[in-house]
């Protein structure tokens, strides 16, 4: 019996963080396709269910679209099972706004709910909503049943793991030697894959699609391949996103022109063979001489074409010392003489100060 996780879909996102209005809204429609696609693919592949482990949507408020696109999806593929956990920010669970929900669809509480499924009746899955009043007595509740396959899904973050947001934090210890074969997981946004006892393993399949500069590289869904029989499993990752997003690190130190660091920026991305459909963020590194000719605006335009979108960041430090400026009797070597002469400020802050003043007082824009 094949099942593929998934999570983290978060279709209807706005996406403009990045990008323009034409293009987020392209970029919006990908997201909404990528999914489908995916059910698609498990109906190409024998896959019986599908595990969504949190945020299928982004936002409270789901759009007609959205939930027509989903809703949809589930009486063209009868055969396939849909699994849905509500997450984070899936507030209004859009299954409770429906007139009838398919036979298909099955979903969880915030109790324990579990569905035995497959040829022989013993692989369960079971899943919870996780808020911070049922945790703890959820995780002191969980019984399964050792002859079965477990598979259990949750939303949250796991301990080991540092976040500033108000998730449920998951400790996985709560859930070592439970019965649990396999821990479906959602809410982080990349694919990781542990140990979690000598029984089972952990898994976050993260997001379908990357959607912002935090969430680069690789991204897809996890196919699980269970042998009915013996309670064994094969796992895959399978990567499936459209899109790709990369942040590349250009060192930049000794140049001295954009032409200088166009050529240099060339050079890494020509290396790295990155699709032209990808999202590139190019973060400039090193450090440049104070008076280093450098055009952002000027830079960028020359990449902007060849990948479907491209931002720069400067994070460049200025390698300056008092003495390359001692003996110049220029107004720039008198400007910064002072400002390096300048006790009660910080030689980061001295630098910053430096950067923009030479770029004012040679006429260049700030």
């Amino acid at each position: 019996m094949k099942i593929i996780h998934c999570a983290d879909l978060h279709l209807d996102s706005k996406m403009t963080a990045n990008l323009d209005g034409k293009k987020a809204k392209k970029r919006k429609i990908e997201l909404f396709n990528t999914y489908t696609d995916m059910v698609k693919y498990a109906a190409l592949h024998d896959i019986s269910a599908i595990i969504i482990a949190g945020d299928l949507f982004d936002k409270k408020n789901v759009s007609k679209m959205a939930s027509n696109i989903v809703y949809q999806s589930f009486l063209d593929n009868p055969d396939i099972d849909f699994y849905i956990l509500k997450g984070n920010h899936d507030e209004d669970m859009f299954l409770d706004n429906l007139e009838e929900i398919p036979k298909n669809v099955k979903s969880f509480d915030e109790d324990w709910k579990g569905y035995r499924i497959g040829k022989n009746n013993n692989i369960v899955i079971t899943g919870a909503v996780l808020n911070k009043e049922n945790k703890v007595r959820l995780f002191n509740e969980l019984v399964l049943n050792n002859d079965d396959f477990n598979i259990v899904t949750l939303h949250g973050q796991e301990t080991a793991a540092q976040t500033k947001d108000k998730t449920v934090v998951i400790p996985l210890r709560s859930l070592k030697n439970k019965g649990i074969d396999y821990l479906a997981l959602g809410h982080i946004h990349t694919y990781k894959e542990a140990e979690l006892d000598k029984r089972g393993v952990y898994c976050y399949s993260g997001c379908l699609e990357g959607r912002g500069f935090d969430e680069c590289g690789e991204h897809g869904f996890v196919v699980l391949d269970i042998d009915e029989d013996n309670k064994t499993c094969k796992r895959e990752f399978v990567p499936f996103a459209k899109r790709l997003l990369y942040t590349v690190d250009v060192d930049i130190s000794g140049l001295d022109s954009s032409a200088g660091i166009i050529s240099r920026i060339k050079n890494n991305l020509d290396e790295n063979k990155y699709s032209k459909e990808s999202l590139i963020k190019i973060v400039l590194t090193g450090e440049i001489d104070a008076f280093c000719e450098k055009d952002l605006d000027y830079i960028l335009k020359q990449f902007e074409d060849d990948y479907y979108f491209v931002k720069i960041y400067d994070e460049t430090k200025l390698k300056i010392s008092y003495e390359d400026f001692a003996l110049d009797e220029s107004l720039k070597g008198e400007f910064v003489r002072i400002v390096l002469s300048k006790e009660d400020i910080s030689e980061e802050d001295k630098a910053g100060i430096i950067k923009y003043g030479i770029n004012i007082l040679s006429g260049e824009e700030v």
